[in-house]
């Protein structure tokens, strides 16, 4: 097995267009979260979400056209990775560079886009490059050409562990040796009708704010993004003189194998223990947990059972960044990374946004309010998804 780094990253995502400012929104404790501005807003009765404000995206044409907002948001990400890791492939190396993209609804606003012209608007044809924006696979497919990736290539779909799956998988390829370099990360936009008012159906979601192990915690907030990460093996790293910012020391993947909706604490514990165990380290060496934290009132619970299990009654720092940047759903897993390679670089540990009122019988030591000074060697990027599917990653300084 071999050693594998972490030496670009990029990001579009409600607190920033790129790598810096969304470190700076970390920094900072900014919230993202505000009113929504959509067609048949006055339908739905919830009326918030985090967008990506003010975005507008440099692509050629033909690639506007033939992109869902989702796609766009990943190939922005990912040439913001490529461009910090210094990546360079010669035709050699290219056959065995590749990408995994993780993603939940895949170019959702493309079908929406689509259901409106047909059954709202009464049209016989829609968008002829329809098929191509909505597949799931597309932002995987844009990445590897945009880059001349021609190796391992795809998308994965595991609701909100979608980019952590992803990651984890790509790690395994290049410790094993099937890929000597691959981007991984995730990419959601469902910030529109269709989109919210599926998650007003279950119920979750929250029309105040997002509140992670809160007393007033009442549901997730709905967000949009992506993040892209390039991973190479460590020799690969230090022979062309890269800037290494982590090592990815473990992954741990699991299934509840009991409900597709309720979380199981047994789940995220087998999770995060596999991923400990891969990594050679012992619960007492992470020093930051950035946590699923969707402010339901069940998911906090049965995760900070979770976190009990593993690292005792406020046994570690945690924070929940979904309460600054919004459920990103497939993305936020690797939008979360980003957090948790701050912490590591910086030793600066992003705050749960509005969490002064942590609820104490939870057993959390929640960093809240403001960003905190700590010395962080080790930490876990937890993802537990509907469909009882968990995704945690373990990062490491160099």
């Amino acid at each position: 097995m071999r050693r594998v780094v972490i030496t670009g990253a990029g990001t579009v995502n409600p607190l920033g267009q790129n790598l810096a400012q969304t470190y700076a929104g970390f920094r900072a404790g900014h919230c993202a979260i505000g009113p929504l501005d959509l067609p048949d807003l006055d339908r739905l009765s919830v009326k918030i979400g985090a967008r990506v404000q003010g975005w507008a995206p440099d692509f050629s044409p033909q690639i506007l056209t033939l992109c869902d907002r989702s796609t766009l948001m990943a190939l922005q990400s990912a040439a913001e990775a490529v461009a910090m890791a210094g990546l360079v492939l010669s035709p050699e190396e290219s056959l065995g560079a590749g990408v995994i993209i993780g993603t939940a609804g895949g170019g959702h606003m493309a079908a929406e886009a689509a259901y409106r012209a047909v059954f709202a608007e009464g049209r016989s044809r829609v968008h002829p490059f329809t098929v191509p924006r909505l597949m799931a696979n597309a932002a995987a497919g844009q990445i590897a050409i945009a880059h001349g990736l021609k190796g391992p290539g795809l998308a994965v779909s595991t609701a909100c562990a979608s980019s952590n799956h992803a990651i984890g998988l790509a790690f395994g390829m290049v410790a094993m040796g099937q890929a000597e370099v691959m981007l991984a990360g995730g990419a959601e936009a469902m910030l529109d009708f269709g989109g919210i008012k599926v998650w007003e159906a279950l119920r979750v979601l929250s029309p105040n704010g997002c509140h992670p192990f809160s007393k007033t915690r009442d549901g997730m907030v709905q967000g949009e993004g992506a993040a892209v990460l390039v991973l190479e093996s460590l020799d690969r790293a230090q022979g062309r003189g890269a800037r290494i910012l982590v090592e990815i020391k473990g992954f741990g993947m699991t299934s509840d194998g009991v409900d597709m909706i309720i979380p199981q604490a047994d789940g995220a514990v087998r999770a995060m223990r596999a991923a400990l165990r891969q990594a050679g380290l012992d619960p007492k060496d992470i020093g930051y947990i950035n946590a699923h934290g969707t402010g339901t009132q069940v998911n906090d619970r049965v995760e900070a059972q979770a976190l009990e299990q593993v690292f005792g009654r406020r046994g570690v720092a945690v924070s929940a960044t979904k309460s600054a940047h919004g459920h990103l759903i497939g993305a936020a897993g690797a939008v979360e990374a980003l957090a948790c390679v701050l912490a590591l670089n910086e030793g600066l540990i992003a705050p749960t946004v509005g969490g002064a009122d942590c609820d104490q019988d939870l057993g959390v030591d929640l960093v809240s309010g403001a960003a905190r000074q700590a010395e962080v060697a080790a930490c876990l990027s937890n993802s537990f998804a509907f469909g009882g599917q968990n995704a945690v990653l373990c990062l490491t300084r160099i």
